[in-house]
């Protein structure tokens, strides 16, 4: 058992899923006929013509993105529909057969470079409208059109892909050749991050409201992300059992519970997208989601081991709602209060600590009740370890009161204080002129903790 917790906290990221997770947040862009169909699905029957942004302007897209701090986009470029938005050789139902007539992938990445911000794509598996859909031969057709995007718009940072998958019971039904597609990816653009539910590098975090864990680890069974490599032996209760029931939406994914059971563990983090409105597609009459809302995503994401995807549907003149601006730029104005600059404090390992509960003391120059936040980061590079931990504020006469219980740290974990007071008798305050500190105690972990950072907001 001690041997394979030992494997499990060397479980490592790439160097492609580091940089992910630096990313913090990036954008997705839905656009195409749907647009202006007023769907979320559209069925492969729509003619070329009805796309007809007036006034694109992916410059605005940019300038959107960049206002809410995000520092990439992922673009549409082809969703069920199959219709592309580039001109490939592969299929007429594309925009070099719309009023449009423009390399809209082009421009977005172009855009993108000149905004100092990445690019990447999706490209939907499940085409709805290629007649080689449901045999063999439409993997050589996905492969090419894959191709294309790989080769033909610069550096990619993100390849995303869904599982999307038939026309009904009774429809066609394809078998993705996933391996080969993400074989193409590796050739192409080595750098780029894969998102797929069963990996390599991103998996899907189950939902598509902003729903987080609560507890993301992103070393998980590779009975799950049987993309991704696998680290690590089996688990001491592998030959007892199996993990055929793990889904995306399985609560207590990467927790010892089920790791035991492994026959071998990968490390794969998850991503929280959602959008910023009820739907995908830009929708006239959809408002954007509160502030509120947004925000509380945004902790539960990028504060919480993942990185937050967050859509950003283009109108039919082609441009951002000017109400999604609007909450973009709120967004970015919440954040810079909440995490604009950090209280000084001076963080100390202390010596008395033992190496899977270490303890941290966070001393201020004068003693204070102004902190809201703290945020850990563990050093990944060295495996996820850390399983709990508590934040205790210790008052000015001594005493100590806990401010905060937690699970798993990861990249990032953003904790929000709060009271112990709450609902008490507010007599029994002793925080009323502040604490002198705060500890840091992790309280269990897989192997000895390597902490990054430690920062009080």
């Amino acid at each position: 058992m001690r041997e394979f917790l030992k494997e499990a906290a060397a479980v490592k990221p790439s160097r492609r899923q580091l940089d992910w997770y630096e990313m913090e947040s990036y954008a997705f862009i839905h656009f195409g006929p749907n647009t202006f169909t007023n769907r979320e699905w559209g069925d492969g029957t729509e003619d070329e013509s009805i796309f007809h942004p007036e006034k694109l302007d992916c410059d605005q897209w940019v300038e959107a993105i960049k206002s809410a701090g995000m520092k990439g986009m992922v673009l549409t470029a082809k969703h069920h529909d199959g219709f592309c938005l580039w001109p490939s050789r592969y299929t007429e139902h594309s925009v070099k057969n719309s009023p449009l007539q423009r390399d809209v992938v082009k421009e977005a990445s172009e855009a993108c470079k000149r905004g100092g911000i990445k690019f990447g794509f999706y490209l939907s598996p499940w085409d709805r409208n290629s007649a080689l859909y449901g045999t063999d031969a439409y993997n050589d057709y996905f492969c090419n059109q894959l191709t294309e995007l790989l080769t033909q718009y610069g550096e990619i940072f993100y390849v995303w892909f869904d599982n999307a998958c038939g026309e009904g019971p009774n429809g066609k039904k394809q078998q993705y050749d996933f391996p080969r597609y993400i074989e193409l990816i590796r050739k192409y653009q080595p750098n780029a991050v894969i998102f797929n539910d069963f990996g390599p590098d991103v998996r899907w975090c189950g939902n598509e409201a902003g729903i987080a864990r609560h507890a993301e680890w992103a070393v998980v069974p590779g009975e799950l992300c049987f993309y991704s490599d696998v680290q690590t032996g089996p688990g001491p209760l592998a030959a007892e059992g199996d993990l055929s029931f793990l889904y995306n939406t399985h609560e207590n994914l990467g927790t010892l519970d089920n790791i035991l059971y492994s026959k071998g563990l990968t490390f794969t983090p998850a991503e929280i997208n959602m959008s910023i409105r009820p739907g995908w597609f830009w929708h006239p009459e959809e408002e954007p989601h509160s502030l509120e809302r947004l925000f509380n995503t945004w902790m539960t994401s990028v504060g919480a081991n993942c990185c937050f995807h967050l859509n950003l549907p283009p109108n039919t003149d082609g441009l951002i709602d000017a109400r999604d601006v609007a909450r973009l730029k709120e967004l970015r104005a919440l954040l810079d209060r909440e995490f604009g600059s950090s209280i000084p404090a001076e963080v100390e390992k202390l010596d008395d600590s033992y190496p899977t509960q270490p303890k941290y003391s966070i001393t201020f120059d004068v003693p204070r009740n102004d902190f809201k936040y703290v945020v850990l980061r563990e050093d990944i590079s060295q495996g996820q370890r850390v399983e709990s931990f508590q934040i205790i504020a210790e008052a000015y006469d001594g005493s100590r009161f806990p401010f905060y219980q937690g699970t798993t740290i990861g990249n990032r974990k953003i904790c929000q204080l709060q009271d112990p007071f709450t609902g008490h008798n507010p007599l029994t305050r002793s925080l009323e002129y502040g604490a002198k500190k705060l500890i840091v105690h992790i309280t269990s972990a897989r192997d000895e903790v390597h902490m990054k950072s430690i920062e009080v907001f």
